[in-house]
Order: C-alpha cells, then structure tokens, then sequence
C-alpha cells in the first residue's frame, strides 16, 4: 500500500527538496534543483523508480517524528525489539553541490539498521551504472552523478551491493550516510562528502534559526506561522529568487484520476500573496529577491506574458506525458512540464502590477525601467481585455469571460494609476480611468447574478468560484458591500464538509469548464480565502472555526498539501502547497488583528 501524501515530510536546500516518508524512504528528489529530472521517483511509482531508505530492519518498528524547533531539520526515533535509534535527515544551505545527509545516532540498545540507495535517472527511467572509487560509491548515467559517502565507524560496511549498507547501531554510536549530486564528468569526489555531519548539521540548525529569528508574527498561531513561513522560504531557489508551487509533479487531485500537474515552477497568479506574505511576516530580503525574479521573468512584450515560468524565468517549459511511470496509487498520466504556459490568462496582468504596487508601497526600490513595464502591460491590458481568457484555474476547457479575470483588469488599471501618482510619470491616465470604470460596471453588470445574490465565475453563467472571495482584498468592492456579504453567503454552496471547492462538481462546473474527467478534493487555500472573507465581513467567530478545520489537516509535521478529501480523510495535490501555506499566514495575520481590533473595541467602553 503507498504511503499517503501526508506521510510525507520536507527537506530541502533553497535550491531542491526531498520528499522523505514516515518509513525512512526519501521517495522523491530532484537534483540538481527543484525543475531537474528526479533521480528518486518512487513518489510516482514503486521501488523500481529510485529511492533511498535508511530505517531499522527488525519488523514492528515503530517511528515518531518532527522537525527540530525553528529549524528544517528533521527527526525521526525508532523504537524496535533490539532498541532506540535516531535518523536526522537534511540539506545543508547549498554552496556549491547538492547535500542530502541522514545522520544515525543509537540511543539504546543496538538496532540493525540498513541504508538501501537505488537511483534511478531521467525522471525514474535509466538504472545507473554503479562503482567504487577511492572507498566511496558513485552511481553515473548521462549527465549525473550520484556519490554515496559515510561518516563515523561501522557506516562503510558493504556487502555485495555497494548501494546497500547494513550496520548494527549500538547506544552512544553516530554514524552518518551522505549522498551528494555532482555532474557526471567530475572524476573526484566531490567535496560535501568530505565535510563531517556534524558540521553540516549544525551550520544548518544555525542557518535556519537565525532567519525564524527574523519572523515578526505575534499571535496565537506563532508554530503554524512559522512553519509555512519555512516551508515557503525552503520553496525558494536561492540563487534566483524564484518560489516554486510545490516541489512535486503529477500528485493527484484525486486517485486514479487525470488532474495530475507539474508544480515545479513559479506563477505569477501567486505573486501579490506571495510578497505581501513576506512583507509581513518580516522577510524584506525575500521579498526583494521575488520581486527581482518577476521584474526578470516578465520582461519583454507584453503579449508575452505567461502565468508560469521556470525557477530561472524560463519560458519554455513544455509538457510531456512518463508512460513508464504507474502515477501515485495509479493516477495518470504523469506529467513533466506544464502546457498553461501557453495559455492566455488576464489575470497575471493585475497580478504583476498589484505586485509592484505593494512593493512600491513597501518601500522596496524598483528597476527604472518598471516605468516602462508599467505602460507596455496597460497598453496592451487596453487593446485585449475583451477577450475570453482560461481564468485563474488554468482551465483546459473553452476560455471565457471570467469574473476573476476581469476583477483583476480593474486591479491592473487601477495600480497603474496609483503607481503613476508614486512615480510621478502618470502614462495614459485618461485611458486607464477610463478602462477601470468602465471594467467596473461591466463586472456588477454582467458578472452578478441578483437571484443568487452574489458574483459568478463568468459571465451569463450562474456557476460560483472561490476566487470571488479575492474581492474585497483587491479593492474592487468593499467588505460591507452588500454584493459582497452575498457572495460569501451564497459560497458555501461550494462547501464539502467543511472545506471549500474552487467551483462547483457537476452541472456547469468542472466537467464543462475545465475540459477534464472527475471531481477534485476541496482547495485549502479557497477554505482559507472563505476564513479571510467571513472574518472581512464581521464573522471572526466563524472565521476562526474554518481556520481550525484547516490547521487539523496539516501533516504530523505541519505540512499541506493543494486539496484536501474531507471523504477519505486525506491529503491530495502536490505537496508541500505554497499556495495553501501562504494562505495560512495571511489567515492567521488576519485573524490576529481582528482578534486585537475586537478586543479594543470591547475595552473602550470602560476606558
């Protein structure tokens, strides 16, 4: 039986991840950053796909796990007949080559432990030719390299397979087994084999407090907040300031079905909640490092604009079907790539300029030739904002007059307009004036449905979104709004037990707009956005009983995934989800000041 997506656990470089189960399997890595082909893909397939486990062999081992405080590091305690043993597994900050360390420490007893590497290249495909070289093991194919190294006594016992090391633990021992990625045509070792584990493990504890050190969340949600603000900042490729999706691709939206998605890459749809994520959780220097990515990543004619992009601000990601991979619990077709870079959405348009916008607020310097990028985008947002588009979801169905996407052109006209009082270079004012009110009456006029009271997810239809719960954080209406409150009243209609759906599962949902078979989980960042919305409209009680609901998903480590199966009980999507841990600090960020502005209404008649 596979392991459920939420027996998975996080570790990662800034660079790449590691997806590591509660049975000591790391079931997926890709190396030597998040968007390369994994060399350990039995996440998408068996044992035969690449994986590396380092557990005790003794049947009925039982394990617990967490991460260390503040930290990245995990921890995993065997229990087992012949005794204890601790497995601390992580990724050293990257200097030069991919690290993955998994440091043994016997704490009673002695436990017979086996560490089992079987990598497996070119997304799980090509089984590498294996050797032995100055006393450490090396595994090549094509352009990759895999190098087993060990560290301590006893951890360089071998049989006949070099990529398997069996070792009897006793109480007081630490050993350590290292792998490190290097191009295939380096002949030596590279060099974080050579380091000792204990240096890496505590300049990595070091690295990681240092920078939760900085978070400025005050609340009663703090170990929430700052696990998502870890995993969002493990999510980051350092070197860019790129924040990938997810590090996984093709985990299912539901078993057995075809919602199978690369999430290695960066969205722009992501961009404002991204930054102001950051911002407010006091990670300035992120959200510089973001804000340079998009400005790079955008550049360019504006018909150009893409709604994902490579960690680097690559544009070219095609997307392609791994027939020899079975897909998680058999969902196919497994997927590489993401063909919405091919779509046309109008919502990255409000999404880039709101991003500037709040960075320009903020305070963050931006490039002189934003200005530029400013006209160019409303130039061309002015000739083609008629047109249907694939909405925020990235349908693959017929584009249409998405609700959301036209929200998000009245964003667009209206950041430029407040930009240009900011830059003091105002464009074509008029136009943009005049194409914001004109967005606004067309939105309540075509995109409200009176019968329903609320706003639709496109025109002449009476289908709902969740995305129209963005609508009052965007500015577009206010909270009080009576079209508002409506909204939020009639979107429980997306409700399944307890959480919410992006839009609704049958009659004009899904099937008919998106082009694809089957139902989906509930969306936790939608169930959260339904938390923001009730407590924007005076329903802090209903709003902090939501967010409980979501904060009971989260993995044994704190982790979420995209979805949620109130159903079955689990987790589904990739995983860890920026997008629903983003959403989780904002939510508690909202939550925290509306509980502080409550209580100061309270006090004020005693004052």
């Amino acid at each position: 039986m596979s392991p459920r997506i939420e027996d998975y656990a996080l570790v990662g470089d800034l660079e790449t991840a590691a997806m590591i189960g509660r049975d000591g399997s790391v079931d997926w890595l890709c190396l030597p950053r998040f968007d390369s082909p994994p060399c350990l893909a039995a996440l998408l397939g068996t044992g035969e796909h690449g994986f590396w486990k380092v557990a005790p062999t003794a049947p009925g081992a039982r394990a617990r796990r967490s991460y260390e405080p503040d930290t990245l590091v995990l921890v995993t305690e065997w229990e087992t007949p012949d005794g204890t043993v601790r497995v601390t597994d992580f990724m050293p900050p990257r200097r030069r080559l991919p690290c993955l360390v998994r440091l043994v420490e016997g704490l009673s007893g002695a436990v017979p432990l086996r560490s089992e590497l079987r990598p497996r290249f070119h997304h799980g495909r090509v089984q590498p030719w294996v050797r032995v070289a100055d006393g450490r093991t090396v595994a090549v194919a094509g352009p990759d390299a895999l190098w087993l190294g060990t560290d301590g006594p006893g951890a360089d016992t071998r049989g006949e397979d070099p990529m398997v090391r069996d070792v009897t633990v006793p109480a007081g021992r630490r050993l350590a087994f290292v792998v490190v990625w290097s191009p295939s045509h380096l002949t030596e070792p590279p060099g974080p084999l050579l380091l000792p584990a204990e240096t890496a493990l505590k300049e990595t504890r070091d690295f990681w407090r240092r920078w939760t050190a900085r978070c400025r969340y005050r609340g009663p949600w703090r170990d929430a907040v700052v696990r998502s603000l870890i995993i969002l900042k493990a999510l980051t490729h350092a070197p860019t300031g790129g924040i990938v999706a997810a590090p996984t691709s093709s985990l299912p939206g539901r078993i057995g079905g075809e919602r199978n998605w690369d999430h290695r890459y960066c969205w722009l749809r992501d961009s404002t909640l991204t930054l102001s994520t950051l911002l407010r959780g006091g990670y300035r220097e992120e959200a510089t490092a973001w804000l340079d990515w998009l400005v790079r990543a955008v550049a360019g004619d504006p018909a150009g604009l893409q709604t994902v992009y490579g960690v680097a601000g690559q544009r070219l990601l095609p997307e392609t079907e791994a027939p020899w991979l079975p897909g998680y619990e058999g969902s196919r077709p497994v997927r590489f790539g993401n063909a919405a870079v091919d779509q046309f959405q109008l919502d990255v348009y409000g999404e880039v300029l709101d991003t500037l916008y709040l960075s320009l607020r903020a305070g963050i310097p931006v490039p002189a030739h934003v200005r530029d990028l400013v006209e160019g985008l409303m130039t061309h947002l002015c000739r083609h904002w008629r047109e249907p588009d694939q909405g925020l979801w990235q349908v693959r169905g017929p584009a249409r007059q998405f609700v959301h996407s036209k929200i998000m052109v009245w964003v667009a006209a209206d950041r430029a307009l407040r930009m240009g009082r900011v830059l003091g270079r105002d464009g074509d004012r008029a136009a943009w004036r005049a194409l914001r009110d004109e967005v606004h009456r067309e939105v309540c006029r075509e995109g409200f449905d009176p019968r329903l009271r609320s706003f639709t997810q496109s025109y002449g239809s009476p289908a709902l979104d969740a995305a129209a719960l963005l609508i009052p954080r965007s500015g577009f209406l206010p909270a009080g709004d009576a079209r508002v409150r409506g909204t939020v009243d009639a979107l429980r209609g997306l409700a399944h037990g307890g959480f919410l759906r992006r839009y609704a599962p049958g009659g004009p949902g899904p099937h008919a707009v998106d082009g694809l078979r089957g139902d989906e989980g509930t969306v936790l960042a939608c169930t959260l956005w339904y938390a923001d919305a009730l407590a924007a409209t005076g329903r802090v009680g209903e709003a902090e009983e939501v967010f409980a609901r979501v904060l009971g998903v989260r993995n044994d480590v704190g982790l979420l995934s995209e979805q949620w199966d109130p159903d079955a009980g689990r987790q589904l999507g990739n995983a860890p989800q920026a997008f629903s841990h983003i959403a989780l600090v904002e939510t508690a960020f909202t939550l925290t000041a509306a509980g502080r502005d409550g209580a100061r209404t309270r006090r004020t008649p005693a004052d």
